[in-house]
């Protein structure tokens, strides 16, 4: 006897219903179309391998979203992947193997262990990265064509998020920290735990410039006036001065190329610091309690692939992208064929299909006719001619 817990999905597994899987697919493709007029290629990594290469260089948290199987012909840990990027990574590095710039894109499903705010851990997962280029020439294209996608998806009012893991970086260099305290101070970043970060401060940064700068800088946030305040401080650490140097060059494309976009300065955003080596960013859009593309450079991953390579790329999740916008199904025009062994016919289905048209035959004894199958046309035959007509 069937039990009501049978249909039940797992926490935050969805499934999609037709008119959502349209929507879906129809975004997809007109991203995947996007991508490639930029020169992105597509690639498809599996969406399960073993932990070792997986989760390679992209730090813990998301070997903590990442759901583990056993492979039951080898015995090793496998895990379903929680995020495309580093297997994108892994193509340039140790698969393609090109020299100079190389634009790769990808679609696909991931899995997280646990939910994100919106209590999903089943994303479809949609984005570029761009390989073998240094400056801010590829974050500025990557950064544009985030942009193009939250347009192209119709999202409202978006915020861009840019911050610099450099600037941050290298001040504990300068701090002498160790790797563990290092670690303790990025958390506190995180968090914005003013307290605490006062303490640890006292605690571990003696020199005084230092000290004043590292309290400072959870406050840089905002619009562009924090850069000038970011510069007036940093006038001492030239690579920080120059990690603020990128994010006005940045923001000056931005805005000449999408006047109507909020930009806003996060100077100690750490998001993903443990593999993010430049540039970060995010964007918002007030419907929305958590961002909905984000991306950043990682310029470190391919190394533990066997090739050090720059990179830089973002991602979004489809499924966020359709639930933010009104998608109204488009009227789909299908075509009626009766249920007939009658060749003509079939020719004539035939031709109708291989010009893009939806034609739904009909099975013997079938009961429901065409507007019962959601059918607008019909095929019908007129003095041994299969005609179209309206409904």
């Amino acid at each position: 006897m069937a039990t009501a817990d049978q249909w039940l999905l797992p926490d935050g597994i969805e499934e999609l219903y037709p008119e959502q899987a349209a929507a879906i697919e129809a975004l997809r493709r007109k991203l995947l179309d996007l991508y490639q007029t930029w020169g992105y290629e597509l690639v498809l990594p599996p969406l399960l391998e073993y932990l070792e290469s997986l989760n390679t260089g992209m730090g813990t948290d998301l070997a903590l979203q990442t759901l583990k199987v056993t492979d039951q012909l080898s015995g090793r840990q496998m895990g379903l992947r929680a995020d495309i990027t580093p297997q994108v990574a892994r193509i340039d590095a140790h698969g393609l193997k090109r020299e100079g710039p190389t634009r790769l894109c990808y679609a696909g499903s991931v899995l997280h262990a646990k939910p994100n705010l919106s209590g999903s851990r089943s994303l479809i997962q949609v984005g570029v990265e761009l390989f073998g280029h240094a400056n801010t020439d590829s974050d500025t294209e990557v950064i544009e064509l985030m942009l193009r996608t939250l347009i192209a998806a119709g999202c409202p009012a978006i915020t861009l998020d840019l911050g610099h893991v450099g600037i941050c970086q290298s001040l504990l260099k300068e701090s002498l920290l160790s790797a563990e305290q290092s670690a303790s101070l990025f958390d506190i970043y995180q968090r914005k735990a003013t307290v605490e970060l006062n303490d640890f401060l006292e605690a571990h940064i003696q020199e005084p410039k230092l000290n004043a700068i590292l309290r400072t800088l959870p406050t840089l946030a905002g619009d562009a006036s924090c850069l000038d305040q970011a510069r007036e401080l940093l006038s001492n650490y030239p690579a920080a001065m120059a990690a603020a140097d990128e994010l006005e060059k940045i923001a000056q494309h931005v805005t000449a190329t999408f006047p109507g976009t909020h930009i806003y300065y996060d100077l100690s955003e750490l998001r993903g610091y443990q593999y993010h080596t430049g540039v970060v960013f995010a964007a918002y859009t007030p419907s929305h309690g958590q961002a909905i593309a984000k991306g950043g450079r990682y310029d470190d991953v391919g190394e533990t692939f066997g090739r050090a390579r720059p990179a830089t790329g973002f991602s979004t999740d489809i499924k966020t992208l359709v639930n933010l916008t009104p998608h109204s199904a488009t009227p789909v025009t299908k075509i009626f064929a009766p249920a007939s062994k009658d060749a003509a016919l079939k020719d004539t289905v035939n031709g109708l299909r291989a010009e893009g048209n939806i034609v739904i035959s009909g099975l013997q004894g079938q009961k429901e006719g065409a507007i019962e199958c959601g059918c607008n046309r019909q095929l019908v035959n007129r003095n041994g001619q299969w005609v179209l007509e309206e409904l």
